[in-house]
């Protein structure tokens, strides 16, 4: 299990609001630290690949479920 400083439930929320919650949640954390992410929308994979790739955080893991996908950011 990947240790983390902050877990973010966006469970429920449709695109785009997930990313939003996470890029306002990041804005919070120190660089290194990881946030647990829990989605529910089936595109969240999607647009955190995206916003992974054009900011430099780090998707250290991600988990599909049947009901919901989690993912670990690292804060670059």
């Amino acid at each position: 299990m990947i240790e983390f400083h902050i877990e973010l439930d966006a469970s429920g929320l449709n695109c785009p609001l997930p990313l939003l919650r996470l890029k306002k949640t990041l804005i919070t954390m120190s660089s290194g630290e990881v946030v647990k992410v829990i989605a529910t929308d089936p595109a969240a994979h999607l647009d955190f690949g995206v916003y992974a790739e054009q900011t430099g955080h780090r998707i250290i893991q991600s988990i599909k479920e049947a009901d919901r996908q989690v993912f670990y950011f690292k804060k670059k």
